[in-house]
């Protein structure tokens, strides 16, 4: 398993810091991993799940 940072993150999904945070608060994105008091990390295949879901849901 790997996580990704925020940067890592950025570099996948297209999307600004606080449209991710919306999309989480809402269940529209994956969920963030607390690493501690300052860190936080995403799943790197649940990102890319959640890519391919856009993906193969387009026309």
């Amino acid at each position: 398993m790997k996580l990704l940072s925020k940067r890592q993150l950025k570099e996948l999904v297209l999307y600004s810091p606080q449209h991710i945070a919306r999309l989480e608060a809402a269940g529209e994105f994956p969920k963030r991993v607390k690493l501690g008091n300052n860190r936080v990390g995403w799943i790197e295949q649940e990102i890319l799940d959640w890519l391919q879901d856009r993906i193969d849901a387009r026309e």
